[in-house]
């Protein structure tokens, strides 16, 4: 691990030779070889952690829903990973940010070239007091196939993925079959019916994926693995 002179003193270079080189990463098929990051990088070794991801466009239903699931596994302890999109990422980060947890956020773009720009406040709260990440060099622009790569990691760094809401056609349906190749878990919050956000979490529960009723889904789980 070492600090990028070439750029700027507080960015860090992580490879896949060192200790702190996250042990989530090191089992998908693909992991990138150099992580470069900005902030806590102890966070990648949270006991406790989940990926949470879904659509840009969320209804009024979504932001109230993940927030009774979400801020209860804040309050125990999880790491939140998502991919500071806009929607639902960014208010992933911003709950764990408002309720005294930890947040990693997983850029398809280096440092210089934030995107989305929508919300720097929040960009600068994650760099300062969470972890930012992204396998692309600081100077690098975002590109369109840099989010489908970008999505394997936010699967990758943690032992499973919950979906907030998903179309059927969706960059979120990506990373749920990304979770599915590398054997994490997969839970889905059912939605309102006839609501075309609903229809790819509805999917994704009649194919298997645990619905959501309340957090007491999610945290069983975790219980049961440590028994």
């Amino acid at each position: 691990m070492k600090k990028l002179d070439k750029y700027d003193q507080k960015y860090t270079i992580i490879t896949l030779f060192d200790h702190t080189y996250p042990e989530n990463l090191k089992t998908i098929p693909d992991p990138p070889y150099v992580l470069y990051t900005e902030g806590d990088v102890s966070l990648f070794h949270s006991p406790l952690s989940i990926s949470v991801i879904g659509t840009r466009r969320p209804s009024s239903y979504a932001f109230p829903a993940m927030k009774s699931v979400l801020i209860p596994l804040i309050q125990s302890g999880f790491t939140i990973v998502s991919g500071m999109a806009q929607g639902i990422d960014q208010l992933a980060h911003t709950l764990a940010a408002e309720y005294n947890g930890k947040t990693i956020a997983v850029l398809g773009s280096g440092f210089q070239h934030i995107y989305p720009k929508n919300n720097p406040l929040l960009y600068r709260s994650l760099t300062e007091n969470h972890l930012v990440v992204s396998e692309y060099p600081p100077d690098c622009p975002p590109k369109k196939y840099h989010f489908p790569e970008r999505n394997r990691l936010i699967a990758g760094l943690t032992p499973s993925t919950f979906v907030i809401e998903a179309r059927l056609k969706s960059g979120t349906l990506i990373t749920v079959d990304q979770a599915l190749e590398q054997g994490k878990d997969v839970y889905a919050l059912p939605g309102p019916a006839g609501r075309v956000t609903s229809e790819g979490c509805h999917k994704m529960i009649n194919e298997g994926a645990k619905l959501v009723h309340t957090y007491h889904d999610i945290l069983e789980d975790w219980l049961e693995k440590f028994e």
